[in-house]
């Protein structure tokens, strides 16, 4: 089947990857940051191959790529509203690592790259609804402008040497273990303050739409885009359904059952008014569709952090 290699595989999007690619036969190398922790992959610990190292050193990434057929490049080491603080180290850290990652795929034969992009972040201000792949991209953060720089690079390493990539643009992931102590990943965070009794604190007047996609159901676009053949290079991954902010806390309030207080903050820069995917070439092309609704995927939230409790 092949050795795959997970940059940032640690991580909550790559945590449930290599639990997928394992169960498909896949052999599963991860490439993560030394003393990062390994809780969400300790399910797995026995069966995979974990690699310690910096992104930005070469050799780190050099041992990391060697002998993998296959590189799932997942690693970000910004968020949209921080990138924009630190503009030069997000384009160092990204995209001047991941050209040092390309030349070393190249050297080292491997037959794929696979790369996580943010259809949240590098269209913009959206002109339409749902937005497809050929919308133009305007980014509002330096996160958006360096995973699009990013994807320039995968296409000129195809156009100059072959190599052969693939980009997900997916939407807002949400999912089990994803973190709860930043700034992304609204769903489980509004669950945890609900569960322990806390305000829901809310960026702007909660108007903001946003298309939200289980995390199953996103790795699942990723085995896809390892697998199949395509003409198209570039997919969104979505559901082509948008819930705006203050529809998610009144779906949290009847999943939950509970009462809770909502207060607002001013709105951020960095953030769109809608943002909705067309994910209809990806149907086409890859045959992937998205299966887990979000009500019921914040029951299943919802469910494991009651467990957690107890």
């Amino acid at each position: 089947m092949g050795k795959c290699l997970l940059l940032g595989g640690g991580g909550f999007i790559g945590s449930h990857l290599a639990e997928l690619l394992l169960n498909k036969g896949y052999q599963v190398r991860i490439f993560d940051r030394p003393g990062v922790g390994l809780g969400n992959i300790k399910h797995i610990r026995g069966r995979i191959e974990l690699v310690p190292g910096e992104f930005a050193r070469g050799r780190d990434v050099k041992k990391a790529v060697k002998g993998c057929d296959y590189i799932f490049h997942l690693i970000g080491t910004t968020i949209p509203e921080s990138s924009n603080r630190r503009p030069k180290h997000d384009v160092s850290s990204n995209v001047i690592s991941t050209i040092r990652m390309l030349e070393i795929a190249l050297a080292e034969g491997v037959k794929k790259v696979i790369f996580s992009s943010s259809g949240g972040t590098v269209y913009g201000i959206a002109r339409k609804t749902p937005i497809p792949e050929d919308h133009p991209t305007a980014p509002l953060c330096s996160y958006g402008i360096t995973k699009l720089t990013v994807e320039r690079y995968l296409q000129l390493f195809n156009h100059l040497y072959g190599l052969n990539y693939i980009v997900l643009r997916s939407s807002n992931p949400y999912g089990e273990r994803q973190g709860t102590g930043g700034q992304q990943g609204v769903v489980p965070v509004l669950l945890r303050r609900v569960k322990e009794g806390k305000p829901l604190r809310i960026w702007g007047d909660g108007s903001v739409v946003r298309d939200f996609i289980y995390i199953d159901d996103l790795v699942r676009a990723f085995l896809k885009a390892l697998t199949t053949r395509t003409r198209s290079r570039v997919f969104n991954i979505g559901t082509g359904r948008g819930t705006s902010i203050n529809g998610l806390i009144e779906l949290i309030r009847r999943v939950t059952g509970r009462e809770f207080r909502v207060e607002y903050a001013p709105g951020r820069k960095v953030d769109v008014p809608v943002n909705i995917l067309d994910p209809r070439l990806a149907g086409k092309e890859l045959k992937w569709k998205a299966r887990v609704s979000l009500e019921e995927g914040v029951r299943r939230i919802w469910k494991c952090e009651l467990q957690n409790a107890k």
